[in-house]
């Protein structure tokens, strides 16, 4: 079956809902073509920036030559690429159109990208589009002022809600309203998450779409809290912010960690590191001593202490990420359960706590050279187990807790 991203693809402008003022840009501007060499499509993903310029194609029968941000990466690739394409003709068309897709991807590493492309933008004999999510960052600056800029709005729920009552239809599908009106707010003005979300329904079923939505929900306020904290003023909302979020502060204090880098450097960068470190502190006394009554200052200094290490705060796009240090507890997680297995064998064997043998692992190795063959048998060492011990090495001098272990056959 073909997605419905895919069979409900924008190709002409009577495709496009609820943009009629970009629709009548773009044409403005081919129409008065070499006037502005360039269009910057921008506006958040999903809105139809690239759908403008593919239904521009089909409605002037032009040649659409596609790039991405990877092939604007440097002078080179530009080059390579971008260059041929200008001077070449179409051959089968009566024209041809550049579409460069998601400029803002291009990184301060990118070394000659921007130069080169807008050097390449008064010498085009052919237009040239751009999409963008947010093209008003500082890098970009000259490329604004040599093209025509386009702004795309979000679409309203209504719209979207619209656009998959007409899909649903062609499909002769039924789905509860109370679904439709999920989806039509989950989408957030992007037409191709709302058609993505609408396939979850069809293939997954109405429950299974609503309990993927409220895991997604968690994720989706993480975002909006750490950028409430990073970019907007101080106020007794930033303190009071992790009142209403349904989301553990372990959690959000590891979403702050590895997010600090992104939006602070030098002295800023070391004055919210300070704040985080405070606040792991007083997390570390709630579980210690179970002083829960210090849960406010851990949230303080998360919250308003992070915040104000900077007074100016940054109003760029800033791609947050996911912790990567739940992925290394994990994996931590994974090397040590052979340790936690021979640890639950060790501590049977030898009539102890499961955290008293933990603690007293670096022992194996000698554990197993007192232990004869039947031993082993009934301790339940396998053949790995074996092995990981045997390639355990002692750290520390453990004569004087020999008296600890008595061995028996």
């Amino acid at each position: 079956m073909i997605p419905l991203i895919e069979k409900y693809r924008i190709k002409t402008f009577e495709d496009i809902k609820g943009q009629s003022i970009a629709v009548q840009e773009v044409k403005n501007f081919y129409k008065t073509f070499p006037m502005k060499k360039a269009l910057l499509l921008n506006g958040p993903a999903g809105t139809g920036k690239t759908s403008l310029a593919i239904a521009l194609a089909k409605e002037y029968n032009l040649e659409l030559f596609e790039l991405n941000a990877s092939d604007l990466r440097n002078r080179t690739k530009l080059e390579e690429v971008l260059k041929p394409s200008l001077e070449q003709s179409s051959l089968f068309k009566k024209g041809k159109i550049i579409l460069m897709d998601e400029a803002d991807g291009i990184t301060a590493t990118d070394r000659g990208g921007l130069p080169e492309l807008i050097a390449l933008l008064s010498k085009t004999p052919f237009p040239i589009i751009i999409t963008s999510n947010d093209i008003w960052q500082k890098k970009f600056s000259l490329l604004r002022q040599k093209c025509k800029i386009v702004n795309l709005k979000e679409l309203k729920e209504d719209e979207i809600k619209k656009i998959i009552i007409d899909v649903l239809n062609k499909e002769e599908k039924r789905i509860k309203l109370e679904t439709i009106v999920l989806i039509s707010k989950q989408a957030r003005g992007d037409v191709r998450a709302a058609l993505n979300d609408l396939q979850s329904v069809i293939d997954l079923g109405e429950e299974e779409y609503v309990r993927e939505i409220s895991e997604r929900e968690k994720e989706e306020n993480i975002f909006v809290i750490i950028k409430k904290i990073f970019q907007h003023p101080i106020n007794e909302d930033t303190i009071r912010i992790f009142d209403n979020a349904n989301i553990d502060l372990d959690d959000i204090l590891l979403w702050i960690e590895e997010n600090i880098p992104l939006e602070y450097d030098g002295e800023r960068l070391a004055r919210a590191y300070e704040a985080l470190s405070k606040a792991d502190i007083f997390r570390g006394r709630i579980y210690r001593k179970q002083h829960w009554r210090f849960l406010m200052y851990e949230s303080f200094f998360l919250s308003a202490g992070v915040s104000s290490a900077s007074k100016i705060k940054n109003d760029k796009f800033v791609n947050y990420k996911r912790p990567s240090r739940i992925l290394k507890i994990w994996m931590a997680n994974q090397k040590n359960q052979k340790r936690k297995s021979i640890t639950a064998k060790l501590a049977k064997f030898c009539h102890l706590s499961a955290r008293k043998a933990y603690n007293e692992s670096f022992l194996f190795p000698l554990i197993l050279a007192g232990l004869d063959e039947k031993s082993k048998k009934k301790m339940e060492l396998d053949e790995k187990d074996i092995e990981y011990i045997q390639e355990k090495k002692a750290d520390l001098i453990i004569s004087k807790n020999l008296n600890r272990f008595r061995i028996s056959g």
